[in-house]
């Protein structure tokens, strides 16, 4: 294969048959949609959508002491997670900055998974493969052990339950299970990054196929529909949830991202960044950063990643991620802006949009929250 040549998910050419119009993410072909952006988005809000999801990098870290690695390798406290549980955390570089934010799963005494964005998973694969030194852990490339379904939505857990006897119901937010999926042996995550309900199917390649299958049949009288990155793109911002690339990047620590919480200077031992980013954390409370915001538009103009974020005249911020929300029926952005501008409902924010500066509303994130 030639380093250009993107590489493909095991769903690849059902993707085709399907329809979808496929796209280079990351070095992947993905489907970006399949019909109509808006119909996904708004099945995944109403009733289900399937995703292709292959394109994430799993670790996996073994050996007696993969906690304590783990907990010098990351910035969360990963030693304290029960087996079967799962949590969001990150990576940071000495100096503080974010590598990639992850979701570690504990699948058993001394076997983890950690779960990378697919932009960066070469990267969190090398260094944890570097801050193993001195520790009895392994750290395995598991990428191409994997393919990776999601189903999201209200829907979501009764699509899933007609097709295994795993105990969903006593399956907790951000929690895994081994279990079978239609006669297909899965690892069970109760995770998304949709804002709904849902389910991440941890499979073997070679049964990938035969689950999307069984999950679309088993869908259809509930309205599943198969969903690409295009509307897992508006379903993340509407709830709120940073992308790596967008609102976090190396040239900000979690601290500057208004993500300080994930940081666990509480737990035992050194681990990579914790001298920068206690600096971070003291200079975050007595200058704050600029915050992260959600801006909601008051025409119909979009805004984009990079755009300025307006007052007076003045540069305030900067727009992250911007696009047309189908649940709110407005364009939305996330965007940094200073301490000054950040509380809801300031007055004379704008965007500024190839010169014009559109009037937007400054809100509290997430946009959306759906109701338990």
């Amino acid at each position: 294969m030639s380093s250009t040549e993107s590489r493909r998910t095991a769903l690849d050419a059902l993707h085709r048959s399907l329809g979808a119009t496929m796209t280079d993410f990351a070095g992947w072909d993905m489907p970006l949609r399949y019909g109509s952006e808006r119909d996904e988005h708004n099945a995944v809000r109403t009733k289900a959508g399937l995703f292709d999801l292959s394109h994430m990098g799993e670790i996996t870290v073994t050996g007696p002491q993969a906690a304590e690695l783990l907990n010098f390798a990351l910035v969360g406290n990963i030693a304290s997670v029960g087996v079967g549980r799962a949590r969001y955390t990150m990576i940071c570089q000495a100096d503080g900055g974010i590598l990639d934010d992850l979701i570690v799963y504990r699948l058993g005494e001394t076997e983890y998974m950690v779960v990378a964005n697919a932009s960066n998973a070469q990267v969190v694969l090398d260094a944890l493969t570097e801050r193993t030194a001195g520790f009895d852990a392994e750290v395995r490339d598991d990428r191409d052990a994997y393919a990776l379904i999601a189903v999201q939505g209200p829907q979501a857990p009764g699509i899933l339950a007609s097709l295994t006897d795993a105990d969903l119901d006593g399956l907790k937010y951000y929690a895994g299970l081994p279990g079978t999926v239609a006669g297909v042996p899965a690892l069970i995550a109760r995770t998304g990054y949709t804002g709904e309900d849902g389910f991440e199917l941890f499979v073997a390649p070679s049964d990938a196929e035969a689950l999307w299958q069984a999950l679309t049949k088993a869908g259809e009288p509930a309205g599943l529909v198969p969903c690409g990155l295009s509307c897992r793109d508006t379903l993340r911002l509407e709830a709120g949830m940073p992308l790596y690339g967008h609102e976090l990047s190396r040239e900000l620590t979690p601290f500057d991202a208004g993500l300080g919480r994930v940081v666990k200077f509480e737990k035992e031992g050194d681990f990579v960044g914790r001298e920068a980013l206690a600096e971070a954390a003291t200079r975050a409370a007595e200058n704050p950063p600029r915050v992260l915001v959600g801006l909601v538009a008051e025409g119909r103009r979009v805004p984009r990643a990079g755009y300025a974020v307006v007052a007076g005249g003045e540069v305030i911020g900067e727009v992250t991620s911007g696009a047309p929300s189908p649940t709110l029926g407005k364009p939305i952005a996330m965007a940094y802006v200073d301490p000054a501008h950040a509380t809801p409902g300031t007055a004379g924010v704008g965007v500024d949009i190839r010169g014009s500066h559109e009037p937007y509303e400054v809100v509290a994130l997430p946009f959306y929250k759906r109701q338990k």
